[in-house]
C-alpha cells in the first residue's frame, strides 16, 4: 500500500471514529444506523477491513458531513455549529472576558501615568 493510501486510510478511520465520539455514539448505534455488525464499526475505525463506496456515502450521509471531508487526508473536522443556549453561554462569557480586559487597559494606563508623572518629580 502507497504511503498516500496509508495516510488516506488513516485519516478516515480517525475521522470516522471521532465523528462518532463527537456524537457520542456507540459503535453499537452506528453498525445499526448502517446495518452492519458492531465488529465491522469496530474494524472499520481500525482500518481493518475495506470500506465500499456505499457504505462511505452511507457514512457521510449519517454523520451529515460531506463525502470529501471523510475522504481528504486532512485529519481536523470542523467544529459543531452552535446555538441556542451554549452560543448565548460563550457569547455571555466573551462579554465577561472583553470587560475585564478594559478594566485592566486602564489600570496600566493609570499606573503608566502615575510612572510618569513620579519621573517628573523625582
Amino acid at each position: 500500500m502507497s504511503a498516500l493510501k496509508k495516510t488516506v486510510q488513516s485519516s478516515f478511520c480517525k475521522k470516522i471514529k471521532d465523528l462518532r465520539h463527537e456524537r457520542e455514539w456507540s459503535q453499537e448505534y452506528l453498525a445499526c444506523r448502517m446495518g452492519i455488525s458492531a465488529p465491522s464499526i469496530s474494524k472499520i475505525e481500525a482500518g481493518i477491513t475495506a470500506v465500499t463506496l456505499s457504505n462511505i456515502e452511507r457514512l457521510a450521509h449519517i454523520y451529515e458531513v460531506p463525502l470529501t471531508q471523510l475522504l481528504s487526508a486532512e485529519d481536523e473536522i470542523p467544529p459543531k455549529i452552535l446555538n441556542g443556549p451554549a452560543l448565548n453561554e460563550l457569547k455571555r462569557k466573551l462579554a465577561t472576558r472583553e470587560l475585564e480586559i478594559l478594566v485592566l487597559q486602564r489600570k496600566v494606563i493609570e499606573l503608566y501615568e502615575e510612572l510618569q508623572c513620579n519621573k517628573l518629580s523625582a
